[in-house]
């Protein structure tokens, strides 16, 4: 493909979920996981991307315009193929809203189908609701810190916290200590069986700063499968208000 790339984050602009940190020199896990924070989200973020999904069947191909506040909001909204252009996604807190223009339809996600696949993907509708900040939900202990292929790294469990509404029973990062990059990122079903492992590569210079310019998730039980999230362009803190991410918005082909 041609083009500069950088990360879509689903929970990312989907509120897909970031690296939590354990407190190194002075600082808390909750001040290392503001910073990581700041440095792959942002207060807002807008941009293009391309999401790539490789299944036993077919391939797809969709290029996005994506838009984020905070945590909380998020619209996606895309832009090729033209047969499918106008197709679009809302994240309003805890709520989603899929747009279908073709019948000009507007759908809320329900309960029931919030870990269905996300517009043909190996995400899922909950990974767009997700928080990034996980010393919120999960426990965290160092599980290795020093040298991975060359580089220092820290490596995490996270272990959900009892009251805590997730679906993973435990989750392993490996992050960058130079940079704060995360590596890989590996999700445990609750009986403690890897479901999926996220992948980050290719760290560039994005809107001021430094993001993975690639997330390829893949499936555990599905080795052959995969779905990869590229960014063409990334500005960040811009002027966006939370009236934008509105049902109105979200039917508007531009």
């Amino acid at each position: 493909m041609k083009g500069k790339r950088i990360t879509f984050a689903v929970g990312v602009a989907t509120g897909v979920v970031w690296v939590s940190l354990l407190a190194y020199g002075q600082e808390t896990p909750h001040d290392i996981v503001d910073k990581v924070d700041r440095i792959l989200r942002g207060a807002s973020s807008h941009g293009t991307a391309t999401m790539e999904v490789v299944t036993e069947h077919w391939n797809r191909s969709i290029t996005m315009e994506v838009w984020s506040l905070g945590t909380e909001y998020s619209l996606v909204r895309v832009t090729q193929p033209a047969k499918e252009a106008g197709t679009a996604t809302l994240k309003a807190e805890k709520d989603i809203w899929n747009y279908l223009p073709k019948v000009d339809r507007t759908i809320k996600v329900p309960a029931s189908m919030m870990s269905g696949a996300w517009m043909g993907s190996h995400f899922t509708n909950d990974d767009l609701v997700k928080e990034s900040r996980l010393v919120e939900d999960f426990d965290i202990e160092t599980s290795f810190e020093g040298e991975r292929d060359g580089a220092e790294v820290w490596e995490f469990t996270l272990i959900p916290k009892p009251e805590a509404a997730v679906v993973w029973g435990s989750i392993e990062y490996r992050v960058r200590k130079g940079d704060y990059m995360p590596l890989w990122a590996r999700y445990y079903d609750e009986d403690h069986v890897l479901a999926r492992t996220m992948e980050f590569s290719e760290f560039r210079v994005m809107g001021g700063r430094k993001v993975p310019a690639v997330m390829h998730m893949q499936p555990a039980d599905k080795p052959g499968e995969r779905t990869t999230m590229l960014y063409d362009d990334l500005e960040f803190d811009i002027d966006l208000e939370q009236s934008f991410f509105s049902l109105q918005t979200l039917k508007r082909r531009r």
